[in-house]
C-alpha cells in the first residue's frame, strides 16, 4: 500500500520502518500473476504433426490441462495474500466497520492467521488461506 493514496500504512505494517510487513506477500503476489501470465500462452500454438502426418493439428490438450493445474495453485495463493492484505487493512483502520458480508470472510481468515504486528514469515498463512479457498469456504459465506 501507498500511504500518499491510502490511509493505510506503507507495507500494512503498524510499525512502517522497523517492519517489512506485507512487502514481499505483494512481491510473491506480483510473481505468481506474472507466472500465470506466460503460463497462459496456450498449447495449440505449438501443434506437430503425429500419426504419420495423418494428424497435422493436434490439440496438446493434457499440457494446457497441466498448466492449468499449476495455474489453479498460483491463483489460490495469489487470493490469500489479497484476502490476507484486505484483513490486516481492516484491522489497521479500525474502528472503522465493514460490511456483514465482508465480516464473515474477514472471520473466517482471521480464525487461521492473526493480525501481522511484527515482521515473521507469512508462508504458513499464505498456505492456510489458500487452503480455505480451495475449500470453496467462502462461497458458502455468500449463500
Amino acid at each position: 500500500t501507498n500511504p500518499l493514496t491510502s490511509m493505510l500504512p506503507a507495507f500494512l505494517t503498524p510499525e512502517p520502518g522497523l517492519n517489512s510487513g506485507f512487502m514481499i506477500a505483494q512481491v510473491t503476489a506480483a510473481a505468481l500473476t506474472s507466472e500465470n501470465k506466460a503460463l497462459a500462452t496456450p498449447h495449440s500454438v505449438d501443434s506437430i504433426s503425429t500419426s504419420g502426418n495423418q494428424e497435422d493439428y493436434v490439440s496438446m490438450g493434457m499440457g494446457g490441462v497441466r498448466r492449468l493445474a499449476r495455474m489453479l495453485v498460483n491463483l489460490r495463493n495469489t487470493i490469500a495474500i489479497e484476502l490476507l492484505c484486505a484483513c490486516q487493512g481492516i484491522d489497521l483502520l479500525a474502528p472503522l466497520q465493514t460490511g456483514a458480508l465482508a465480516k464473515k470472510a474477514y472471520a473466517a481468515v482471521r480464525a487461521r492467521s492473526p493480525i501481522v504486528k511484527d515482521d515473521r514469515t507469512l508462508a504458513p498463512d499464505i498456505e492456510a488461506v489458500s487452503a480455505l479457498v480451495a475449500e470453496a469456504a467462502f462461497s458458502s459465506l455468500f449463500r
